[in-house]
C-alpha cells in the first residue's frame, strides 16, 4: 500500500503546446508497473480546452464541477456537468474543456500502452469550431 499525501504532487500549468487557455493539472496517480493507470485532476478556466487528441487505450473523464464541452471528431459537441462521466474509445479523436463562460474540473483516467504512451496530440481546436460548440450556439 502507498498513501500519497495531499500536496506531495505539485500542480502544474498544462503546456500551451497541447492546450488552449489556462489549464492546471494536478497529478493524482501514476501507477508503478505492471499497472498502467494514470489519473489527473484537471482544471480548465473559462475558454480553455485541450487540442484534438487520442488515447491508445481510451480515456474516462468524470466531471467534478462546472460546465464543459466534449466532442469527438465529426460528432456533435455535448455539454457536460458535475457528476457526468464520459468514455472515449481507444484511438477516438476528441477534445474537451470549459465553456467560454464557465470553468470545468474533471478527473481524467487513462492507461499507458506498452511503450508508456497515454496520449497522441493533434492540432488545436480552431476558434470558430470552439465558438460553435458553446451551449446555445
Amino acid at each position: 500500500m502507498r498513501i500519497l499525501p495531499d500536496g506531495s504532487r505539485p500542480s502544474r500549468l498544462a503546456s500551451a503546446e497541447y492546450f488552449s487557455g489556462t489549464v492546471v493539472q494536478d497529478p493524482v496517480l501514476e501507477a508503478t508497473p505492471p499497472a498502467r493507470a494514470r489519473l489527473l485532476r484537471v482544471t480548465f478556466l473559462p475558454g480553455s480546452r485541450t487540442h484534438w487528441h487520442t488515447h491508445p487505450l481510451g480515456q474516462c473523464l468524470h466531471i467534478l464541477s462546472g460546465v464543459g464541452i466534449v466532442q469527438v471528431r465529426d460528432g456533435v459537441p455535448a455539454c457536460v456537468r458535475a457528476g457526468d462521466t464520459v468514455w472515449f474509445e481507444p484511438q477516438e479523436e476528441h477534445w474537451h474543456g470549459a465553456t467560454a463562460s464557465n470553468a470545468m474540473v474533471h478527473l481524467a483516467l487513462q492507461e499507458a500502452d506498452a511503450d508508456g504512451r497515454t496520449v497522441c496530440w493533434l492540432e488545436p481546436v480552431n476558434e470558430a469550431d470552439y465558438a460553435s460548440a458553446q451551449p446555445g450556439a
